[in-house]
């Protein structure tokens, strides 16, 4: 994994970064959906940063392009950024359906699935900065999965409650609809986490 060779340098960073815009990202939808204010500020914020994230994934596959010698497989480091990529994508998205549905207030399973997916990505950033540590990997890897777990339950009871509670038909779509798109967030941190450990798997 990553060495002390330049070109391992070169992925480690764009790595990291790209793990750190993507926390950002998480920490802005979540404190978009508690404050429920000012959601086009936060959209835009987010988007920025959804641009941010794809300029990084495409210098990655530059480099990765015009590297002969690389830290782990090709194919493994196609497709973490791949991976992480789905994440910041879909944080972007459930923003923009916030703003397009105008959506002024969530339910509490949102705030719950957002806080979710801020402690992944947490998770995710550590995970990155540690990929020449096998051990520590698999433990992060671990703690992601558990998340995960927690965010399907968080998901379920929510969608119980939701429709015991929500008469109007239309704010129960737009209330579904963000929940399921946190909740495929929550889902797309786990593919990280499933390609972290079989690149430490193989690599160990």
């Amino acid at each position: 994994m990553f060495g002390f060779r330049s070109n391992d340098r070169i992925f480690h960073d764009i790595f990291t970064e790209l793990a750190e815009k993507i926390h950002e990202a998480a920490g802005l939808l979540k404190s978009m959906v508690e404050t429920g204010e000012r959601r086009e500020e936060y959209a835009s914020r987010i988007k920025k940063v959804e641009h941010q994230c794809d300029e990084l994934t495409h210098k990655l596959v530059r480099t990765l392009n015009s590297t002969f010698i690389t830290p782990f497989d090709r194919e493994d480091i196609h497709d973490l950024v791949v991976k992480l990529d789905d994440v910041v994508d879909l944080i972007d998205s459930t923003a923009d359906r916030l703003v397009a549905f105008d959506v002024a207030r969530t339910g509490r399973e949102a705030a719950a699935l957002t806080d979710v997916l801020l402690r992944q990505t947490e998770v995710i950033k550590r995970a990155i900065g540690e990929l020449g540590r096998p051990d520590h990997i698999l433990d992060r890897c671990v703690e992601i999965h558990t998340l995960e777990n927690e965010g399907d339950r968080i998901f379920h009871e929510g969608l119980v409650n939701l429709f015991k509670r929500e008469q109007n038909p239309i704010e129960l779509l737009k209330q579904k609809e963000i929940i399921e798109k946190v909740e495929h967030a929550t889902d797309r941190c786990e593919d990280v986490a499933n390609v972290l450990e079989a690149i430490t798997l193989k690599n160990a």
